[in-house]
């Protein structure tokens, strides 16, 4: 991506239209004077992450950053029923009358985050736009690797065509070659097709995992334990659901680590009002980016059987691991490896997606769950109930073929695929220790390496005096900063109480995708905007 220019109506003193207030901010729009904005997007800076936006803003009034915020609270207040007033029928469905449930989710990131144009896209692009338009087979102007890629895929799809339906659960060659793929990523365990399931994106296998385990009601509830902090997916999946979500908290202290002591306590406290079915790990961690030791997953192992909890592993990051002496290991990978009776009995579901890593095709929605020791009849009910999704979206599918079975050796594309997959690595690596390094040289920021993924999680101090300026805005400390910080900068972040985190603490999210020579500069900026903002409320 590059940059784009908006030309929006919008409210309010800020640089942003309202639309987008509600996606980077996820509270209501702000101001009530309406003016014109003039916004220009850079690349890699998105609502769902970190975003530098930079804008002239013709409006009728003007305000500081504080009344912006506080403008942001109107929309809050509640109005009469315009159809009563109106002499109208009610309408049969109003927030009084429909699921509770829904209006329990909360989202603090608008989804798979707005990634910038890395350089590894061309091999993905060429093998989809031959299989959309197979016209281009012929064209000169594709490589021979990436027209036998595409010609298979549509001797695979129903009528050769990526506009027929597939197999509910993905296309047959497709599942086989992710099955490969986690072969050769374990070291040679084996993998099943049948136990994989092509889906959009993970959180759509998520979602479906989830549904397959929630049951009860009362204190039978179904509990999920999640971590603290997480990513959202999992909290508005569960509202969603009415089940009970069941926090485990990461150690900060000791650079996010999960502690089987601390599951222990959840799970005790849990068993008390739900009934705890299910453990969910993200490995490596989002929004924390901390990557588990084998030594950690093992006994993470070892706890889910001995408490008869089903594990959903969320992987979605493996391939972003930084941190000198940090490696992934997948849990089916160490899961097979303890021998029985952990690898013939231990339930096990794990995610990969083709929204992250190094290739970041998030609007393509192509993903899958591999399933491990699960009951035979019910991975036929979950074919069933995703079977009546009809089937993924088949670009997605495409997309997730090629990164699951890349150019090989001999293959034309291989130098470039490899040349430019190191380098997007590299780049994220040192972006990874660069952030770290200028945020723990700022006083009042503490920020743990970032180990794996793509994103910072650093604890801010507040002072006093903001804590209860927000408390009168009726928003979270942290959120009262990003908000601030939003107004006054143009940077956006998302506040940590959109994760969850241990009560009297505050961090905020920032993804480390922008450009090098753009993340330094944003950097400090939002360190100068700390210091500002904590001398103001001193």
């Amino acid at each position: 991506m590059g940059r784009c220019e908006l030309l929006v109506k919008c409210r309010g003193a800020g640089v942003l239209p309202k639309s987008t207030c509600h996606q980077a901010a996820g509270v209501g729009g702000a101001g009530s004077a309406w003016g014109w904005a003039h916004i220009s997007l850079h690349s890699g800076l998105g609502a769902g992450g970190t975003g530098l936006l930079t804008g002239r803003l013709k409006r009728q009034r003007s305000g500081s950053g504080a009344e912006g915020v506080s403008r942001v609270m109107a929309v809050r207040a509640g109005g009469h029923n315009q159809a009563e007033m109106n002499g109208l029928k009610e309408k049969v469905l109003t927030l009084d009358t429909m699921n509770a449930c829904v209006k329990r989710v909360e989202y603090a990131v608008r989804g798979p985050i707005v990634l910038r144009a890395l350089e590894l896209e061309q091999e993905l692009r060429q093998v989809l736009a031959l299989c959309v338009h197979p016209g281009l087979l012929n064209s000169p102007d594709f490589p021979e690797d990436a027209k036998r890629r595409a010609e298979s895929i549509l001797q695979a799809c129903g009528g050769h065509s990526l506009g027929a339906y597939s197999n509910s659960s993905g296309i047959q060659p497709i599942r086989e070659h992710v099955a490969q793929y986690i072969q050769r990523r374990d070291g040679g365990i084996p993998a099943d097709p049948n136990n994989i399931f092509l889906s959009t994106g993970a959180s759509d296998a998520i979602v479906t995992v989830l549904k397959l385990l929630v049951a009860g009601e009362g204190r039978c509830r179904t509990g999920v334990l999640i971590p603290i902090p997480q990513y959202p997916l999992y909290s508005a999946a569960l509202a969603e659901l009415n089940a009970v979500q069941v926090d485990y908290y990461l150690d900060e202290d000791r650079a996010w680590a999960l502690d089987v002591a601390e599951l222990r306590r959840a799970l005790c406290q849990a068993r008390g009002h739900c009934r705890p079915r299910a453990l969910c790990i993200i490995n490596p961690g989002n929004p924390t980016g901390q990557v588990q030791t084998r030594e950690c997953i093992e006994a993470v192992i070892r706890f889910a059987f001995e408490e008869r909890l089903f594990l959903m592993a969320d992987e979605v990051y493996q391939d972003n691991v930084y941190a000198e002496g940090s490696q992934f290991h997948s849990f089916k990978k160490v899961l097979m490896e303890m021998g029985p009776p952990y690898s013939t009995q231990q339930e096990l579901a794990s995610f990969h997606s083709v929204s992250k890593g190094y290739m970041g095709e998030c609007g393509l929605r192509g993903g899958y769950v591999e399933v491990v020791n699960m009951d035979p009849a019910v991975q036929q009910q979950m074919q069933k109930l995703m079977s009546v999704r009809l089937c993924p979206p088949l670009p997605g599918q495409v997309v997730l073929d090629i990164v699951v079975s890349p150019p090989e050796p001999s293959d034309p594309s291989f130098t470039q695929f490899q040349a430019e997959k190191q380098a997007v690595l590299a780049e994220l690596a040192a972006k990874a220790k660069l952030t770290e390094q200028v945020f723990n040289e700022v006083p009042g920021i503490r920020c743990n390496p970032v180990q794996g993924a793509m994103y910072s999680f650093p604890r801010i101090q507040l002072p006093p005096r903001a804590i209860h300026r927000a408390k009168e805005l009726g928003l979270a400390p942290d959120m009262f900063f990003c908000l601030r910080l939003l107004e006054e900068t143009g940077i956006c972040v998302v506040p940590g109480s959109g994760f969850g985190q241990r009560e009297g603490t505050y961090h905020f999210r920032m993804t480390i995708l922008p450009a090098m020579e753009k993340l330094r500069p944003l950097l400090e900026k939002l360190s100068q905007f700390h210091a500002k903002f904590t001398r103001e409320y001193s």
